[in-house]
């Protein structure tokens, strides 16, 4: 299964995370909360300007959103890691997964999607639907460089106030978990794979992300 823009934005994956909740499996921030973190977030944005927004994950080939621009991008401060426990979508209540968040230190490469400001609302709508659903990350404000130049984009990072932050873990325990844990979204094995293929394809070296595939593929065959 894959998420897509119809899910996002009908409830249907909002709907599966309150019955993860009920089941103790999940951590809901509350919609109003949600929705004002939105607006924090366009307030602060530089006013009459298209929006950037920085995907460094899933977010880089699966965006679910409509945008009229993409752009390689590479951000100071921040770096990709596997550092959030899931006990659904790659992971299970018996075996949980890793998924990615930026952690700070380093540098990060992703992709930059502008979004015209006249569709902001309903763009971000999918975009906060699907990142800050659960409180795992914090949108962020952050300069992102470009072919075409630097700009403001919007970025999730990690909270490492969230109740299944997994900061402190080796590269070895990160390998066994992910080598280890499927969910209803897939294998947490296949989306470390995919994750390098599509950083490959795009010519984003990440050597510690192609050193966490090889230590996968020795555990998970």
């Amino acid at each position: 299964m894959q998420l897509n823009r119809n899910d996002l934005l009908d409830g249907s994956v909002e709907a599966f995370l309150i019955e993860a909740e009920r089941q103790g499996l999940a951590t809901l921030m509350p919609p109003d909360e949600r929705r004002q973190s939105k607006r924090q977030i366009l307030d602060a944005y530089p006013a009459g300007k298209d929006i950037w927004l920085f995907g460094y994950g899933s977010l880089m080939w699966n965006p679910c959103i409509h945008y009229c621009d993409r752009q390689p991008a590479l951000i100071h401060g921040y770096h990709r890691q596997f550092c959030l426990w899931t006990p659904i979508g790659r992971g299970s209540p018996d075996c949980h997964g890793l998924v990615l968040a930026l952690a700070p230190g380093g540098s990060c490469r992703g992709i930059a999607f502008r979004i015209a400001r006249d569709a902001a609302e309903q763009e971000l709508d999918v975009v906060w639907n699907r990142e800050m659903i659960t409180g795992a990350y914090r949108p962020r404000i952050t300069w992102v460089a470009t072919p075409t130049g630097r700009h403001p984009a919007i970025t999730f990072v990690v909270n490492p106030a969230y109740p299944r932050y997994a900061g402190r873990l080796s590269l070895d325990d990160q390998a066994t978990a992910i080598a280890t844990a499927e969910g209803r979204l897939g294998s947490c094995a296949q989306y470390l794979f995919s994750t390098v293929e599509h950083l490959d394809a795009l010519g984003i070296n990440d050597g510690p992300m192609h050193d966490l595939k090889r230590r996968v593929e020795l555990k998970w065959r």
